[in-house]
């Protein structure tokens, strides 16, 4: 838990004070920016395994922010924001933001999605070590999608792809049960862990960045199919 460390870019001090004290508490190490620019310095100069921003913040704001983190980086994003519609959530989730909780929030609740992510992004992000022993096995390979579970290695028709560890547990989820049409609710209660939670948007848009990273707009015959009115499935 020592080698940990989270970013906390938030304008508000008192704020991202409260989630430093919270973090720490939980043996994580905490660096903190006030905007947008000195929080990419951070992320380019230390190793960071999480980042909590805030969107709205003066010049440069937090969904601009995710995504140039996201331009070369897969670490877990949670979005934090005062405004709690669905349109603001989905522009979070669809500039690449892994979750989203809305101000004032309770700080368990917060370090426990900061749990949740954390471990996806290590189970995505195994040891040079392991990666070096990882083999074939645990290899799921349907209509030129390749899936390994040991290394968290993705690739589509020959070229691999980076995701997220949530699209990583969605596309998993999807084809390891070839065949089976999974509801957006039951997407979101397999991956999130959680009870559902205005499941059908943010299933959705993950969904839509998941096919984005797999250009399954410009191929005929789509790994992801959607079946209208129930849910996606993957197709043997």
């Amino acid at each position: 838990m020592a080698d940990i460390n989270i970013l906390v870019v938030d304008d508000e001090k008192e704020i991202a004070d409260l989630i430093e004290i919270y973090l720490v508490s939980d043996g994580y190490k905490v660096y903190k920016a006030n905007n947008a620019k000195e929080g990419l310095e951070i992320l380019a100069s230390h190793d960071v395994h999480l980042v909590l921003l805030d969107i709205m913040m003066p010049g440069m704001d937090g969904l601009e922010m995710c995504k140039k983190i996201r331009e070369d980086n897969n670490i877990p994003i949670i979005m934090l924001s005062a405004k709690s519609t669905d349109l603001d959530k989905i522009l979070g989730l669809g500039t690449g933001a892994d979750d989203y909780v809305t101000k004032p929030f309770n700080p368990l609740e917060l370090t426990a999605r900061v749990k949740s992510q954390l471990r996806r992004y290590t189970q995505l992000n195994p040891s040079s070590a392991a990666r070096a022993d990882a083999g074939a096995k645990n290899e799921i390979i349907i209509r030129g999608l390749t899936i390994n579970k040991d290394n968290h290695k993705v690739s589509v028709y020959g070229e691999e792809i980076k995701l997220t560890p949530i699209e990583f547990d969605i596309l998993y989820l999807l084809a390891s049960n070839p065949g089976h049409v999974f509801s957006t609710d039951e997407i979101f209660e397999k991956v999130w862990n959680e009870k559902v939670y205005e499941a059908n948007n943010t299933v959705m848009v993950h969904i839509r960045r998941l096919r984005g990273k797999m250009k399954e707009d410009t191929r005929q015959n789509k790994i992801i199919t959607t079946v209208w009115g129930v849910g996606y499935k993957i197709e043997k």
